[in-house]
């Protein structure tokens, strides 16, 4: 066994390695397990899933640091997600964090130095393992919020599928799942008060096939959505890997499921809202949400429900939507602007911040936090609410100089249902043109801001918006490898844009990408998509031109 040279290729970047005394450490069949206090989901996740693809068994140990061992530790004198992984020559390995969290993602990059086949399932091969080089890196994070937005309403992901996508955030230390529920396309959370909201609000007759302008269509019903005990087994199985949840309850636009479901939830004086089902095509809805007392207790109904299912421990933050909300129907609408009137609101952009201040206030009051798209800030935003900047980085601008909490996700930047290449034979193709290099030359904090202002960016999400992704190999394809190069982006300290090696990224690629084959992730090649990644005649929606930076 030879040790590999050093620095190792590891991705997210670590903050620093620094090459260690003697020889190689290789764990085998002997090596022992000791997990200090705090450690016990680094524990569980090493003996169930990299100890069986490598055939490890990791027997407990009873000493720290003992010969031939694996040592688990919490250092309060780390920042909580902060690590120190210590390979010492021939004689063990240990890992120390400043919390739980910083000894998992501690595990993470011992997985990544342990070679390509410990991201399998099962041993392939004599089951050696390679030496890995005494060493010492020294990591933590940039951002506390890491996170990719996955939309299940447009096509459903089933919790399996969603499992494994923890997994693949946890490979990248990413540590939120914004998990975008509800829709005008389908309702996919159980709420037992309302029963109706899955009997009709889950499934759809029919799905567009390509983006809207598509002349095509798949007739047969779609649907599906998750029961309250397969949220708890996603939320508990999200928490052992230290990722945080963040549920999406969409108000007052993008509402049509919901408003089928419970037609008195629409604007009755305008349309007839007995007549809607589930959107079956995609594009902005006119059909939003009736401002009345009934449509606000109905949504804090769904809400205690939400909050019982997500704990305030795994999801501190409720994301409400906000963004898309047509104004036409309420200016069409006397119970609209007998509201407006009554309040004292102005006009239908203080009606709709009306809405949100309300459940603002709802939630502080049950001790979490209100996060929504940046259109929540139109009509004004109550105080303590936080923002998903996602039309550029004017609105995060403006939240964060405001003293909000911002997430920086500009679709211009990372949104990876958008293409990927400019090329024929890109599927589907929607948007401009993000290179896996774009991505990893996103900045997520804008030049210019106050010292102030530039301490509520706590982070930066990549959104995947899944019209056009009928299935999980469709959203592998969109959303790997450019996940690899955000994760980065998130994690690492890095130099400025424009200074940034994507020259060195692009070679730890190359064995990141043996990774992502053990775990059958199917990514985008470099070369451009195989055979049976293409969808040759299904119109898609390219953006021409570069992205405006706003």
């Amino acid at each position: 066994m030879t040790a590999e040279a050093n620095p190792p290729d590891l991705i997210p970047a670590p903050r620093a390695v620094e090459n260690g005394a003697g020889g190689g450490f290789a764990p085998d069949a002997r090596t022992t397990l000791y997990a200090g206090a705090g450690t016990g989901s680094t524990e569980r996740w090493l003996r169930s899933v990299v100890g069986p693809a490598l055939g490890l068994p990791l027997p407990p140990g009873e000493t720290e640091n003992a010969e031939n061992s694996l040592t688990l530790l919490v250092d309060d004198n780390l920042e909580p997600e902060a690590y120190r992984l210590e390979v010492v020559g021939g004689r063990g390995i240990e890992i120390r964090g400043g919390s739980g969290a910083g000894v998992f993602w501690g595990a993470q990059t011992l997985r990544q130095l342990l070679g390509a086949d410990s991201f399998r399932r099962a041993p392939i091969g004599s089951g050696a393992v390679h030496d890995i080089p005494a060493q010492i890196i020294e990591d933590g994070p940039r951002f506390s919020w890491r996170g990719m937005m996955l939309d299940v309403s447009r096509h459903f992901t089933h919790k399996t599928d969603v499992m494994r996508y923890l997994d693949l955030l946890a490979a990248h230390k990413l540590n939120v799942f914004h998990f975008h529920l509800t829709d005008d396309q389908g309702w996919r959370i159980e709420i037992k008060r309302y029963p109706r909201l899955t009997e009709v609000g889950s499934w759809r007759s029919r799905t567009k096939w390509g983006h809207r302008f598509s002349e095509l269509w798949d007739d047969k019903p779609y649907g599906g959505y998750y029961t309250q005990d397969d949220i708890r087994e996603i939320v508990a199985y999200a928490a052992e890997r230290h990722i945080t949840v963040v549920p999406e309850i969409d108000v007052p636009g993008h509402s049509q499921a919901a408003i089928a479901a419970y037609p008195e939830l629409g604007n009755t004086d305008v349309i007839d809202t007995a007549s809607l089902s589930p959107w079956e095509t995609w594009g902005i809805n006119p059909n939003v949400l009736s401002p009345t007392d009934n449509t606000l207790r109905f949504y804090e109904g769904v809400l205690e429900e939400v909050l019982e299912l997500f704990p305030v421990q795994t999801s501190p933050f409720i994301h409400i939507g906000g963004d898309e909300c047509p104004k036409d129907q309420w200016k069409q609408s006397p119970t609209a602007q007998a509201r407006i009137a009554e309040l004292g609101v102005g006009d239908e952009d203080g009606l709709q911040s009306w809405i949100i201040r309300h459940f603002d206030t709802w939630l502080t009051a049950r001790g979490r936090r209100l996060i929504g798209w940046d259109e929540i800030l139109e009509g004004g935003l109550a105080p303590g609410a936080a923002v998903s900047s996602w039309r550029g980085y004017a609105a995060g601008i403006e939240a964060a100089e405001a003293g909000h909490d911002v997430v920086m996700c500009p679709e211009q930047h990372v949104y990876l249902d958008f293409r990927q290449d400019g090329g024929p034979d890109e599927p589907m193709p929607i948007g401009y043109i993000r290179t896996l290099e774009d991505v990893y030359r996103f900045e997520p904090v804008p030049p210019g801001l106050s010292p102030e202002a530039e301490a509520h960016i706590i982070g930066t999400q990549a959104n995947v918006w899944t019209e056009v992704l009928q299935e999980r190999s469709r959203i592998d394809y969109q959303v790997f490898p450019r996940l690899a190069a955000f994760a980065e982006v998130a994690w690492s300290r890095l130099p400025a844009s424009p200074e940034r090696d994507y020259a060195d990224f692009e070679r730890r690629m190359a064995t990141h990408y043996r990774r992502l084959d053990a775990l059958g992730v199917d990514y985008r090649p470099p070369g451009g998509p195989l055979p049976w990644q293409k969808r040759p005649g299904v119109t898609g929606f390219p953006r021409e031109g570069a992205p405006p930076n706003v």
